[in-house]
């Protein structure tokens, strides 16, 4: 079965923040070469609840996709995922099973779907490639978005990455179960924002994905990303 990660990085010091800039280059070299990989993003990630226009430039991610797990386990402890890790202040990864996917990105189709829903926790992607002329337009409705996202009792985690900023854009999220996404997914701005791209056509490209959480590694802001948040404990 495949297995995708998104490896996070968090660099606070402004010379590794000034490193990791070259590796977005210099990886480009390496990461071909790493067995078992099949596909894989460099991508930037924005401030606040991560769904933003402004870049943050601390933040960093691989999003990677892997034979299996024994694949991606022994590639994550390869150059570049160890050389970002040795030089982060925090990193953690997200193993991830794809089971629903739809569209494409770049021309492609990443992830191998398989299997059915779980009933528990559950990860969303979706990423697009807004059109120059609707930019404006996909960027004001994002920030009520992001707010709403960052404000819902039932998300576990969120951030926004992406390969080109204001144009290339990745939202990542995880629930609890399919039935709190979707139930986020039918109201408010979201709501009114995929209608808003069906009518006006804000996209080039767009892929929607959906996976099974395998599991975690690391901490990101000192804790399990998949712990409870405080609002779901105190439910």
């Amino acid at each position: 079965m495949q297995t995708v990660t998104l490896s996070l990085f968090r660099f606070d010091r402004a010379l590794a923040r000034l490193w990791v800039l070259g590796q977005m280059g210099a990886a480009r070299f390496v990461l071909p070469h790493v067995p078992g990989l099949r596909f894989w993003k460099l991508c930037g990630s924005g401030t606040g609840e991560g769904f933003t226009p402004k870049p943050n430039w601390g933040t960093w991610a691989i999003l990677a996709a892997w034979d299996s797990r024994a694949a991606a386990e022994a590639g994550l402890q390869r150059a570049p995922f160890s050389r970002w890790q040795g030089k982060a202040s925090e990193s953690c990864v997200i193993y991830l099973e794809p089971y629903s996917v739809r569209g494409h990105w770049a021309g492609k189709t990443p992830f191998a779907a398989e299997g059915a829903a779980p009933d528990g926790p559950i990860a969303a992607m979706t990423r697009a490639t807004v059109k120059p002329a609707r930019a404006l337009r996909f960027w004001g409705r994002v920030p009520d978005i992001s707010a709403k996202v960052g404000t819902d009792p039932n998300v576990m985690f969120k951030i926004g990455i992406g390969e080109v900023p204001l144009l290339h854009q990745v939202t990542f999220s995880v629930w609890p179960d399919a039935a709190s996404m979707a139930a986020f997914a039918r109201r408010g701005p979201h709501a009114e924002a995929i209608r808003a791209v069906r009518e006006e056509g804000w996209f080039n490209e767009e892929l929607y994905a959906r996976f099974r959480v395998a599991g975690t590694q690391g901490t990101w802001q000192g804790r399990d990303p998949l712990a409870a948040t405080p609002r779901q404990e105190a439910a």
